[in-house]
């Protein structure tokens, strides 16, 4: 209940100076064997809570404040890919904390971070319309952004022009798989309302199962990549994933 209303009360900037003072605390007093951030390789006997209105039970790393997306789509781009070895030039939209120091020591990487208010941003803009060359990059992150943006066809198309020629962009939104249409509502205006239906007050959408084709639509080629059928179920349990989470992954052909 603390995380939630923490979570409620104070805006994310504020937050995110304040981790980096609050998370040496939490991994002491989380220490044990239990579970595993695979993104640090430390051991805990649980991990937090964390949820906006629906909070989910053991999921936020006391050491990294990883989630199970972030664990996710670490253990698939260092199993699957050349992320960690190969020279990339890459765009980072709202930096994840659990990843942004750790991309910015990789010397194989070119790095560049982005967002309208975060601390951690390089450059501060707006996803519609941004400040960069015609393919510029190799690689995108925009992990849980489009979700807050009304005009995502506009961002959609803004990440294809950036992106280079046999690029990749990992591009992952809070998604129901029971929903066949992706929903959204402008008439609910209601904040309460919005967090109890889109899963935060400032979420414009849920995305349903047409999210892939959407992408599609924009000259990407899909993959939606369910990694954790890669994985067993002690690994899965180990690292606190999601059984089922979609990666989903576009590629500029």
């Amino acid at each position: 209940m603390l995380i939630k209303l923490i979570l409620k009360i104070f805006p994310r900037p504020f937050l995110i100076r304040l981790s980096y003072w609050v998370r040496p605390f939490l991994a002491l007093w989380y220490s044990g064997h239990t579970y595993t951030d695979p993104i640090d390789g430390k051991s805990f006997r649980k991990f937090l809570p964390y949820g906006y209105e629906n909070q989910r039970e053991n999921v936020l790393s006391p050491s990294t404040l990883s989630l199970e997306r972030h664990r996710l789509l670490w253990l698939w781009l260092k199993n699957e890919t050349r992320f960690f070895s190969e020279p990339l030039k890459m765009l980072h939209f709202a930096p994840e904390q659990a990843f942004y120091k750790r991309f910015r020591k990789m010397e194989n990487l070119t790095y560049t971070t982005t967002d309208l208010n975060s601390p951690l941003a390089d450059v501060h803009a707006d996803i519609c319309n941004l400040p960069f060359d015609n393919e510029s990059f190799d690689l995108i992150f925009c992990n849980h952004v489009l979700e807050h943006i009304p005009n995502h066809h506009k961002a959609i198309k803004e990440l294809f022009r950036i992106l280079k020629k046999g690029g990749f962009a990992v591009l992952q939104v809070p998604q129901d798989l029971s929903l066949e249409k992706t929903f959204e509502d402008n008439s609910i205006t209601d904040p309460k309302e919005r967090a109890k239906i889109f899963g935060q007050y400032d979420h414009v959408r849920v995305y349903g199962k047409d999210y892939f084709d959407f992408l599609s639509s924009f000259g990407f080629r899909v993959e939606a990549i369910d990694y954790t059928q890669q994985l067993t179920d002690a690994e899965i349990k180990k690292y606190a994933l999601a059984k089922g989470e979609i990666l989903p992954v576009v590629y500029k052909d």
